[in-house]
């Protein structure tokens, strides 16, 4: 019998302290504080990830803004229904805020039976001309109403977005291109909430004008986890299967565990085609089916231990599946543990689904999206008294060397790789880069290690207290405008996001031996920060690109030097990301911006994969790939030469074709390229 494979899983562990989920005087958790000490702000944008309280922030800021800031209206605009509860009443007058949060029944069009159009549309007209102050209704019937009454009709009012990833500056988006009508009239209050402000496809969220007018409340994971009072550790990982998926589901599947399964979607390589015997094969795998429960509509099934399982099925879509959601939501069983033991979904309980006893989510396939995943992984973040450890697992069908196209084979494996590095990023606390020199000086707050602030060199230290870096490197670019000096405190994760969504960067980073990495730390990422920032000068652009591969780099590093024990890479008590960056830098010397471009983004990734993946099939994905290789392209031949201005301006010649060096070759042959392009353009 073939051993099964699976990749090491990253644990990252929390102090928890507590802190995130304190209340001040007026029932506000700490993020809500931050955001509603910006409530005068026209545009805000909140970035905080799930179960942080973004609903109630929302209620404060929409009842100041309606009570003291003379907006006549409050619209709430969520990506599906099943969202709208989330901003049912609160009694927020019993925690100590001034008023209390009220939707009268009708103006939740979430709750009215119907699609998103027709009636629903004419709804939102009739609110706007009654005297009622808050409405509730999805993305679609929204774009429905601007399209059918014009962005006039909303003036005076404020438009809050929930999932506001769901947004694009796509012209092709419907939602973004409202906004952006929206905010180029601008008569109207935004408020735009994500746990994850970027998207699957890449593309931006918003165009850089608009982001740029925008007031940001940042609240990370790590403060969200960092502070909870239960919740200590996250584990994440990925499972490869051979055959069938449901025939080795149990491997990683555990029946003790409070989990949310998603089996694969109907198109996918790793469904059967037939979601419903899916369900069966895998309740008949738990135990023995005892029949559904009369009240709630959940399967029971009896597992060899005797205990018996109550599971909601989300996949049939049924008469009998809204019992089982209306079950799922009944506010009466929130706090009720043994309620549910299992949830298994298709398209469900993903974005804005709270079950707060959720110990394991567990996803068959790679899913439609990065966000998704990262979506998906928020279910099991939710802080729960008894809870101290949850887990994310992707369970993924191993590519088949035998296939012909065994790079296309792999692309799931890619992907998940992707969520997997963004969201170590996503986990660590934040970066603060400066450029080393002579006038660099210790932060009050920060640790510096045993040793302390050494003038001498470049330092790294670490406030335990907000949970933030300050990294010391030489040779740093510093932003100059107040744009980029912004991203580069708030937007790194959404710029790493799209670099490691890069299908060309993840392929040559993981399988090109002959891949120089500064092609993907200088060019490649060169290129998404041009692409992401136009605006800004080629200065602030260099800065952003250095501080997004330094934040990457780093965090890979760090990794490679904490303890590895039975395949698992442990932060430990949230203190060994800084000791792993910290024994990095004591290696090298010195932290040097160079140094850090030298070094491959995916490497640790190809360790992973290199001890889980067959040697023979790595060889044929490495050559599939390198077979494809494309050439250099005019547009990076263009940027090589750049670089070898620079390396001029440095060393008083031009990179050499015969350098020994792989990087400064690969300037030379961007050099090459560009000339000839000019020599056949002049003969044409």
């Amino acid at each position: 019998m073939k051993p099964k494979i699976s990749v090491p899983t990253v644990t990252a562990k929390y102090a928890c302290n507590g802190s995130s989920t304190k209340e001040n005087g007026m029932g506000m958790r700490v993020m809500q504080e931050r955001a509603y000490q910006k409530r005068g702000e026209q545009y805000l944008l909140i970035k905080s990830p799930p179960a942080s309280g973004k609903s109630r922030a929302l209620m404060f800021i929409a009842l100041d803004k309606l009570g003291n800031q003379g907006l006549r209206k409050a619209l709430i605009v969520v990506p599906e229904k099943t969202i709208g509860a989330s901003f049912n009443d609160e009694q927020l007058t019993k925690y100590g805020f001034w008023a209390d949060w009220t939707v009268v029944p009708k103006w939740n069009l979430c709750n009215a039976p119907g699609g998103d159009n027709g009636g629903k549309v004419d709804a939102v007209k009739s609110f706007l001309e009654s005297t009622d102050r808050v409405l509730v209704c999805t993305h679609a019937t929204f774009r429905f109403a601007v399209d059918k009454f014009g962005i006039e009709a909303f003036d005076n009012c404020l438009i809050a977005i929930d999932e506001f990833h769901h947004v694009s500056a796509n012209p092709d988006n419907k939602l973004g291109s409202h906004l952006g009508q929206f905010m180029a009239r601008d008569k109207v209050h935004v408020i735009a909430m994500t746990g994850s402000y970027f998207r699957g496809d890449a593309e931006a969220v918003l165009s850089p004008q608009d982001e740029a007018r925008f007031e940001t409340i940042t609240y990370t994971y790590y403060e969200q986890l960092n502070g909870y009072q239960y919740l200590k550790q996250l584990d994440m990982g990925y499972y490869f299967y051979t055959g069938s998926y449901s025939d080795e589901i149990l491997n990683v599947l555990n029946p003790a565990e409070k989990t949310i399964l998603h089996i694969p979607n109907v198109n996918s390589r790793e469904s059967t085609k037939d979601k419903i015997k899916e369900v069966e094969h895998i309740l008949g795998e738990l135990g023995t089916w005892q029949g559904t429960d009369e009240k709630t509509g959940f399967h029971l099934v009896k597992c060899a231990d005797g205990r018996v399982l109550r599971i909601a099925d989300l996949v049939d879509d049924d008469a009998k599946r809204a019992k089982v959601l209306a079950s799922l939501r009944d506010p009466t069983q929130k706090d009720n543990r043994d309620h549910v033991d299992m949830i298994i979904a298709l398209g469900m309980a993903k974005e804005g689904f709270d079950w707060i006893w959720c110990e394991h989510a567990l996803t068959v396939g790679y899913r439609s999206s990065l966000t998704e995943i990262i979506q998906i992984i928020g279910r099991a973040t939710r802080d729960a008294k008894g809870k101290e450890r949850a887990r994310f697992t992707n369970l993924i069908a191993e590519p088949d060397a035998s296939e012909e196209a065994v790079a296309d084979a792999i692309n799931d494996t890619l992907k998940a790789i992707s969520a997997s590095l963004l969201m170590e990023q996503v986990l660590a606390p934040r970066f603060n880069f400066t450029p080393k020199n002579p006038n660099s000086q210790p932060l009050e707050g920060f640790d510096y290690g045993e040793c302390g602030y050494d003038p001498s060199k470049a330092n790294i230290g670490f406030n335990k207290e907000t949970g933030q870096f300050q990294i010391e490197i030489k040779g740093l670019t510093e932003p100059q405008s107040k744009e980029a000096k912004r991203v580069c405190q708030e937007d790194l994760n959404e710029v790493i996001a799209s670099f490691v969504q890069d299908k060309t960067a993840l392929e040559r980073g993981l399988f090109d031996s002959e891949m120089v990495p500064e092609e993907l730390t200088q060019i490649r990422m060169g290129k998404i920060v041009r692409d992401r920032y136009p605006e800004l000068t080629e200065e602030d652009q260099e800065a952003v690109r250095q501080h997004a591969i330094a934040a990457l780099n780093l965090t890979q590093q760090a990794k490679s030097y904490l303890t590895v024990n039975d395949n698992t890479v442990e932060y430990q008590a949230n203190t060994a990301l800084i000791d792993g960056i910290r024994k990095f830098a004591m290696d090298v010397r010195e932290l040097e911006i160079d140094l850090i471009d030298r070094i491959n983004p995916f490497g640790e990734a190809y360790a992973i994969l290199a001890k889980t993946m067959d040697e023979e099939r790595l060889k044929q994905v490495a050559n599939a790939i390198a077979g494809r290789k494309a050439s250099i392209s005019i547009e990076e031949a263009r940027e090589l030469a750049k670089r070898a201005k620079k390396f001029k301006d440095e060393r008083g010649r031009l990179p050499s074709l015969t350098a020994q060096d792989p990087w400064e070759k690969r300037m030379a042959e961007g050099i090459a390229v560009l000339q000839r392009h000019t020599a056949s353009k002049k003969n044409d």
